[in-house]
Formats: structure tokens, C-alpha cells, sequence
């Protein structure tokens, strides 16, 4: 009788949904009966999938997703998807002239991540690391972020933390201020991989503009919070700078958005 109850109740909200979200919620009853004859290999992160998905069994992005896990950067939520993409690009892009630069680092889970997963000790090249440690600087948001995006996000002061985590590896350099006005301090010469993870939009923006130009041909941005629904400002406002510069932004499923830089002469 229970169980009537439970599938009367559960039908009548399904009634009263959106279309768009009904039909979600189809696909994903499909799909757990068998889309195609085949339930999910993959279910987390916002991400569902059919597909293979072994990749969660190597074992040199399973050590280093958990170094990256315990850090407390994600607060316990589960990204797979989108570290394995941020391990293999990164990985990529350390074939290439260039040093590696993270806008957004807060605890330092991504930063950890791509240290272990490439051994970047061996590789002679440097990790910079951009951030304020404490969160947004309230002069760089939108009325609109300040209402929608801020308060959803806790950021207490984590320097200290971040500099114990990452001594004695003389290859990471840790810069804290507000981007982009900190990016100043230091003299780049190339970047090969350029992570942007900041959350809103006018410090994101500015720092691609202020880092475009050193970036190596065929090297990479990688944008966090590109495709996330509570982050549309941020994707409007890094699609009017891809058509000021002529690049391309490639939204991916993980919700991030891939940009190469195009080699000039190609």
C-alpha cells in the first residue's frame, strides 16, 4: 500500500513539472531501465552517461583524485569527469614551451591534482597559483552575482593552508591578491595551460585578456564554471571576449568550457 502511495504521490508532482523537466526526468527513467539496452556507466557531477567511463579505474588518476579529494576543496562532492579532463589536458599541454597558471585556487584541490598526476617535479616547469584565499572582492561582482552567486559560496581564509600544502615543491609559486591585478607580479614568459576557476565574471574575463598573449599556440584554457546554470554572466560575458579575440569556446558535458589557442600560422 505503501509503495501505491509513494508512486500516486511521485506521479502527481511529475504532472505538474515543466515540460523541460519532464522530459528529463524521462530520459533518466530510460535510462535506468535500459536506454538503448544499456543502464548508466556514469551518474555523478550533473553528468549521466552510457559510455565508457573506465578511466575511473586508473590507477595514477585514482591517487592522485584523492590527494586532490582530501584537500577538502570540493567538500566532499564527487568530480570525476571533470578532474580526469582537467589530469589529461594538463597532461597535454606539458608537452609544450610554457608554464602552468591557475586563476581560482581556493584550497588547492586542482592544484594538487595535476602536481600528482604529472609529477611535475620532473617536468622544469612552474605552477602559479592566483587567488585572494578568502573568497570573492566584492568590488569585482555584479549586483546580480552579489544576489545570486556569492552567498552561495563559503570561502574562509585558506593561505596559510595552501602555502603548508604546497612547501618545500619550489616549482609552485603562490601569488595572493585580487586577479588581475596580482597577475602583474609576475613576469610570464609563455603559458601552456591556463586554468580559470573564479566563479564570476569580471576577474575571469580579465584575466584571459591579460593572459592571452602569453599563452603557447596550441595551448589551452580550461573554464570551470562555463556551462553551470547559476554561472550564465560568466558565460555571456567570456563569449564576448572569445568573439573580441577570435577564438572558440567548446562547452563540454562536465558543464566546462575548452579553448585552444590556434597556432597563427595554421
Amino acid at each position: 500500500m505503501s509503495f501505491l502511495k509513494s508512486f500516486a504521490n511521485a506521479a502527481w508532482c511529475f504532472c505538474f513539472l515543466p515540460l523541460s523537466k519532464k522530459r528529463l526526468v524521462l530520459d533518466i527513467v530510460r535510462s535506468s531501465a535500459g536506454l538503448h539496452g544499456e543502464s548508466f556507466s556514469f551518474a555523478e557531477d550533473g553528468l549521466c552517461t552510457i559510455h565508457n567511463s573506465d578511466f575511473t579505474q586508473r590507477k595514477d588518476f585514482k591517487l592522485a583524485y584523492e590527494e586532490a579529494k582530501n584537500t577538502g576543496s570540493w567538500r566532499g562532492w564527487d568530480l570525476r569527469w571533470r578532474a580526469y579532463l582537467y589530469c589529461l589536458l594538463a597532461k597535454t599541454c606539458s608537452r609544450l614551451e610554457g608554464d602552468f597558471v591557475e586563476c581560482g585556487v581556493n584550497l588547492g584541490g586542482n592544484a594538487q591534482l595535476i602536481v600528482s598526476f604529472l609529477n611535475f617535479a620532473v617536468l622544469k616547469k612552474r605552477l602559479y597559483l592566483f587567488d585572494t584565499f578568502q573568497g570573492f572582492d566584492p568590488s569585482l561582482l555584479s549586483k546580480s552575482e552579489k544576489r545570486n552567486i556569492a552567498e552561495h559560496y563559503d570561502y574562509p581564509p585558506c593561505y596559510e593552508t595552501v602555502k603548508s600544502r604546497f612547501a618545500g615543491k619550489p616549482y609552485v609559486s603562490i601569488i595572493r591578491g585580487t586577479v588581475p591585478l596580482s597577475l602583474e607580479q609576475v613576469h610570464f614568459d609563455k603559458i601552456c595551460f591556463l586554468s580559470i576557476d573564479m566563479n564570476c565574471a569580471r576577474p575571469e574575463v580579465e584575466a584571459v585578456r591579460y593572459l592571452w598573449k602569453y599563452i603557447t599556440p596550441g595551448g589551452i584554457i580550461l573554464l570551470d564554471d562555463y556551462g553551470f546554470k547559476n554561472h550564465h554572466e560568466q558565460k555571456k560575458a567570456l563569449d564576448g571576449l572569445a568573439t573580441e579575440l577570435a577564438f572558440d569556446i567548446i562547452q563540454l558535458p562536465t558543464g566546462q568550457g575548452l579553448v585552444f589557442k590556434a597556432n597563427p600560422s595554421s
